[in-house]
């Protein structure tokens, strides 16, 4: 992460604690790209969503609605989601969905301000019902991206009447499951977008709403009358209402001479249309003024999402587009828009984004004028702002920060205090939190606290003593005359598993936090390591006892208390299979939290037949080989993996090649393998040599790591 000591917090923040994190600060301050590079490099399972399809599609994800099937009406808090249709709310996820869900470690939202607290309560609903009943969002991770003092949520007065006997505001901070956490926020300071410090401190008196007469003054001296600009100069007009913008633009297409041309837009598959990032009937003339909505992907970086420019050719055959920073003229290409949902890997197990839909176009579309809405996120050399209509909260201040400095914006009208809207409820709260940004000493307690959670969760029986009692008294109630002898073997396996399960379990909590509290490395405290090293090994034995007791399904011609029962059962091996193969890894690789995260989540996701155990699953024909960087990317590694090959091959009087060929060195030094399943799908790596040496390679690959 780059040297930005606030996005060097944030990202450490994120990495290595559990904490929800509201990352917040002034427009232009790195919001965006830090989120871009949280996606292309941290190691946590993430799902990435926002409140509206362009803002979906600008963070590279899709839609809270989408992704959690919610409805667009009100959430009411303390209303069920059903699937009998008796209720307001209803759900029908997948399994591949509910997968998902469970096995992701961070949820990060973007265009938070956007979002309405009743909405991510609904969000915590859905979490909580396929995770951890008992904690806020089901235990994930949350990351809410956004600036309180740019747009806010959209809700209409017959919607507040519901919810407002349940939220204070409609904004995000007054959700109730966020209430229940101890959430933490970073503010990004500093700014990249404008440079000029008195432009800045006048930004900063609309963002908080401290606009002076002075400082009123100082932004109506950009107020010129009947502005009528040049059209090399490049101006774009930002309006408060999307009928304002639409009929300036057709009147200015209107105005000049020349055949208009159409470009129809490609549409393959689901994309729907209020996500379409330009005209599905682009209309272009040769002299329009038009903005790029889309990055160059051809790597070239010739243009990128909010570049103004004019077409200065325009026919049957294409486009072709003059920036107005001076650029050459570009020879447009049509652009793929992807809609995107979220689906697993079967093979690797990993969330990946499939696509739903593509929409192709030209990616510019008319912008002598955009509205001020439409505008966030993007950034302007020159701009004439009617902001004097302004109805919400942000409005003005967005219009402004679009620029990058004062000399480059234009007021259509004079503002007055009145266009400046701020809302008081969000100025308290942006005070209250500001106190909640972690320090020093407050981020290594989480990092310590965030240790021994997951410590916790993997020695912790509790939960499993009781889906097995579950199931237990479903047979006492209903079975116990069709089944004496195997009620009272869960009666006895019940007795044996609190003794010697969960007691044990509980005193040896008592042991580790003590060692993580007493110890300031307490990451790579050897002693720590070897006492998980052991207690995974005993806990995996006695989770033998419970799997030989339940190897049978009981079977029962009552149709209603089979469904229970297979039921329980179901659940019962989902968490005894995922704490079984947690504590085998644990036991062979240790405990570190980047690896235990990435073996759990796979084993979270994994389907296993009733009654098997899964921790020694058994081995399957080589699976599709991972695609391997042909470039060196860990080189240390790359060299102690020859280093080693070389010896080994000496020792035995072999050849090289045959000992490890050089494509599984590449393969094993670029790809980091943390389990013999990972090390046996790359290419050239066979099982033989997985058998022989995987052990060695895989260490070799954790110190390094």
């Amino acid at each position: 992460m780059e040297q930005n000591p606030e996005l060097a917090l944030a990202w450490q923040f994120i990495e290595t604690t559990g904490t929800h994190l509201f990352l917040t600060g002034k427009a232009g301050t790195g919001k965006t790209t830090f989120l871009r590079q949280l996606k292309a490099e941290s190691p946590k399972r993430m799902v990435v969503l926002a409140p509206t399809g362009i803002a979906a599609i600008n963070a590279g994800g899709v839609t809270i609605h989408s992704f959690f099937q919610l409805p667009f009406a009100p959430h009411v808090p303390d209303a069920s989601f059903s699937t009998d249709g008796k209720a307001a709310y209803r759900y029908r996820f997948s399994r591949e969905k509910i997968n998902i869900i469970r096995s992701i470690d961070l949820l990060v939202i973007d265009e938070i301000s956007m979002v309405r607290a009743d909405l991510l309560d609904a969000v915590d609903q859905v979490l909580r019902r396929y995770r951890d009943r008992s904690k806020p969002f089901g235990g994930v991770q949350l990351l809410m991206i956004g600036d309180l003092q740019q747009l806010a949520p959209v809700v209409r007065d017959e919607e507040w009447q519901l919810l407002d006997p349940y939220y204070d505001t409609p904004y995000f901070f007054s959700s109730r499951a966020l209430r229940e956490t101890d959430y933490c926020t970073i503010e990004l300071k500093t700014v990249y977008r404008q440079q000029d410090s008195a432009f800045l401190d006048l930004l900063n008196q609309v963002r908080e709403n401290r606009c002076d007469d002075r400082a009123l003054s100082m932004l109506n001296s950009r107020y010129v009358p009947g502005f009528r600009p040049r059209r090399e100069d490049g101006y774009i007009r930002l309006v408060t209402h999307n009928h304002q913008a639409q009929r300036i633009n057709e009147r200015e297409l209107q105005q000049l001479p020349g055949r208009p041309f159409t470009f129809r837009a490609k549409i393959d598959g689901k994309f729907p249309e209020y996500a379409y990032p330009t005209d599905e009937a682009l209309e272009l003339k040769a002299g329009a003024q038009v903005m790029f909505v889309k990055n160059d992907s051809s790597g070239n970086h010739r243009y990128y999402n909010g570049l103004l420019g004019e077409v200065t050719e325009v026919s049957a055959r294409g486009v072709v587009v003059r920036p107005h920073d001076g650029g050459k003229p570009i020879p447009l290409q049509e652009e793929v828009w992807a809609n995107a949902k979220y689906v697993l890997d079967e093979s690797s197990k990993e969330i990946k984004e499939e696509v739903e839909g593509t929409f192709t176009q030209y990616p510019v579309k008319t912008a002598w004028a955009i509205t001020i809405h439409k505008s966030q996120g993007l950034t302007f050399e020159h701009a004439i702002i009617d902001a004097s209509g302004s109805f919400a909260h942000g409005q003005t201040y967005v219009a402004l920060s679009r620029c990058k400095t004062l000399e480059g914006l234009v007021l259509d009208a004079p503002l007055s205090a009145r266009a400046i809207i701020s809302d008081s409820q969000v100025d308290r709260f942006t005070a209250e939190a500001r106190s909640r940004r972690p320090d020093s000493q407050r981020l290594q307690a989480l990092e310590r606290a965030y240790f021994l959670e997951l410590l916790s969760g993997l020695f912790g029986f509790l939960r499993l003593e009781q889906i097995f009692l579950r199931y237990v008294r479903l047979v006492d109630e209903h079975l116990y005359r069709l089944y004496p002898k195997q009620l009272s073997a869960y009666k006895e396996e019940a007795g044996r598993f609190h003794e010697q399960v969960v007691k044990v379990a509980q005193k040896f909590e008592g042991q580790y936090q003590r060692l993580v509290e007493a110890s300031p490395d307490y990451v790579a405290d050897a002693h720590l390591q070897e006492r998980i090293h052991q207690a995974a090994a005993y806990f995996r034995e006695q989770l033998k006892p419970l799997m030989a007791v339940m190897q049978h399904a009981l079977t029962t011609d009552n149709k209603e208390v089979k469904k229970k029962l297979n039921d329980a059962r179901d659940e019962l091996f989902r968490h005894l299979n995922l704490k079984a193969g947690l504590l085998e890894f644990v036991h062979g690789q240790g405990f570190l939290v980047t690896d235990y995260l990435k073996r759990k989540a796979i084993l979270s996701i994994s389907e296993a037949p009733h009654g098997k155990d899964v921790s020694r699953p058994e081995r399957k024909k080589r699976a599709e080989s991972i695609e391997v960087p042909t470039d060196i990317l860990h080189p240390d590694l790359y060299k102690e993996l020859v280093q080693w090959r070389n010896a080994e091959a000496v020792r035995q009087g072999l050849p090289a090649y045959t000992i490890l060929r050089q494509n599984a060195i590449l393969g094993i030094s670029n790809l980091l393998p943390a389990d013999e399943d990972t090390l046996l799908r790359i290419p050239y790596m066979g099982k033989k040599g997985v058998e022989k040496y995987g052990k060695i390679l895989l260490d070799m690959v954790r110190r390094y790591r």
